[in-house]
């Protein structure tokens, strides 16, 4: 009977599926779509409902999605290549071989150990402390860069309990994300903004940090009261009652060598500093922008593999996420497609054509639209939609000073809403598969991730329209 009722649920996710293909790009279609953005939408819309319906078969219905955008000839393979997203895949393999050599010298132990040592046996103040900490080392290094760093960190405090860790990676992607918008670096969504807009890293520290802030002092408590029930199940686990190891002095116990210590120390820091370091290196030597940002992970990449030794290939196949990877380039294959049939340039018009010329109206709409488009598309793909919108807003004597800001804030804070929202979410979901210690659905996401993005999403446009009368008129 219960093998009978799996098969039914099975059939109706199916047909459900099937559905949300069909339906959606008919939908949207009523905007005035022509054939080929259609079509275009439908191949997109198979990889984003197949990660929500399947999405430990994310990877399957996202070949079959590029697979049909190549067979109606709506893209090519040099424009597959384009879109794919390459420096953002080595960009994150680079970082993941860090990650593991850092791992494999029991690194993070020891800093889980030294914060224990520092804050004491008390999870609500050690998870407000971490979330903190990601937040901070979002805005510094990048989102992708913190994740990785924090969930490895968080990996380890947990990975010797029985603890599950899905409540507690949840809270500091959360934290990631809204810290990401706190500077050009943070998010590539900033670097897009900073470079198309001309806004400086000053700019950003006076209007988009103190917003950041606001919005990460409203995310912590709302967290730790989410979950609340899994943060006390913790404190068995920092003061080793219940049969679980103590975890306060996990390091010591395991006699890490010093040697490996001073090894990941120096890889650390020397990784750290070139990423919040990498644009003055970029101008000293004459590169184009961000080329150094990847040139330091890969070099700290290539630092790892030089220490691994005889294990640099194991490392090399064992310690890069390539199934969270090969999903990543597929699904910017597709929302590049739509940009290129002109897909999101028609949603965007329309947006624009709501407001009437009321800028308070037009902020609030940029805003939420990059936030709704960022919930189903990747933020970085989505801001990159509404940049030429917000050119051409500029053409016709709108200010757009105010629109780049709402659509940093709604590209980076519902980047939480879901699962795909941003890079970052899916990067940690990888990690946490990787290591066996459970996974993390799209409907599973969607609860957390919308009681935390909505509620700072509207803080963050409140402060925008009160802030309007300050900002200049460019």
């Amino acid at each position: 009977m219960t093998q009978a009722r799996i098969v039914v649920g099975r059939r109706r996710t199916v047909v459900l599926y099937a559905l949300c293909v069909i339906a959606a790009p008919l939908a949207l279609s009523t905007l005035g779509l022509e054939g080929g953005q259609v079509l275009a939408t439908a191949g997109f819309c198979m990889i984003l409902f197949g990660a929500i319906f399947f999405w430990r078969q994310r990877l399957t219905f996202a070949f079959a999605g590029v697979a049909l955008l190549l067979a109606t000839d709506l893209l090519d393979v040099e424009h597959l290549i384009e879109f794919a997203g390459l420096e953002i895949i080595l960009f994150l393999a680079a970082t993941m071989l860090i990650i593991g050599f850092l791992e494999e010298n029991q690194f993070f132990e020891v800093l889980i150990e030294r914060l224990l040592a520092l804050v004491g046996p008390h999870p609500v103040q050690i998870m407000g402390v971490l979330m903190l900490t990601a937040a901070v080392a979002a805005a510094l290094v990048g989102e992708v860069t913190s994740i990785l760093f924090m969930i490895a960190a968080l990996l380890n405090l947990l990975g010797r309990s029985r603890v599950n860790p899905v409540p507690f990676v949840l809270m500091l992607v959360l934290a990631t994300n809204i810290g990401s918008s706190a500077t050009a670096v943070g998010n590539p969504v900033g670097v897009i903004i900073a470079l198309e807009s001309g806004l400086t890293f000053v700019d950003f520290l006076r209007w988009a940090t103190p917003i950041s802030l606001i919005c990460l002092g409203l995310a912590i408590p709302i967290c730790l009261h989410l979950f609340r029930d899994d943060i006390d199940g913790l404190k068995h686990v920092l003061t080793g009652t219940r049969g679980e190891r103590r975890i306060e002095h996990v390091a010591a116990e395991e006699q890490i060598p010093r040697g490996g210590f001073r090894r990941s120390a120096i890889l650390f820091s020397a990784v750290i500093v070139g990423l919040v370091l990498h644009h003055p290196l970029e101008e000293m030597l004459g590169l184009e922008p961000n080329t150094m940002l990847l040139g330091v992970a890969l070099l700290g990449a290539a630092a790892a593999l030089a220490m691994s030794g005889g294990r640099a290939r194991e490392m090399f196949e064992e310690r890069v996420d390539w199934w969270t990877l090969g999903f990543f380039m597929l699904l910017f294959a597709s929302v590049g497609t739509l940009g290129q049939q002109g897909v999101t340039e028609v949603i965007a018009q329309r947006l624009i054509a709501l407001s009437d010329g009321n800028l308070p109206l037009l902020t609030t709409i940029f805003a939420w639209a990059a936030g709704l488009l960022t919930a189903f598309m990747d933020n970085v793909l989505a801001v990159a939609t509404f940049v030429p919108i917000i050119e051409d807003a500029g053409d016709a004597g709108i200010s757009t000073f105010p629109l780049w800001w709402a659509t940093l804030f709604g590209g980076t804070l519902m980047g939480n809403a879901t699962l795909i929202g941003s890079t970052a979410n899916i990067v940690a979901v990888g990690a946490l598969e990787r290591r066996g210690l459970g996974e993390i659905t799209f409907m599973q996401w969607l609860r957390p991730g919308l009681l935390v993005a909505i509620p700072t999403m509207v803080v963050a446009n409140v402060l925008l329209l009160i802030q309007l009368p300050l900002m200049p008129d460019t």
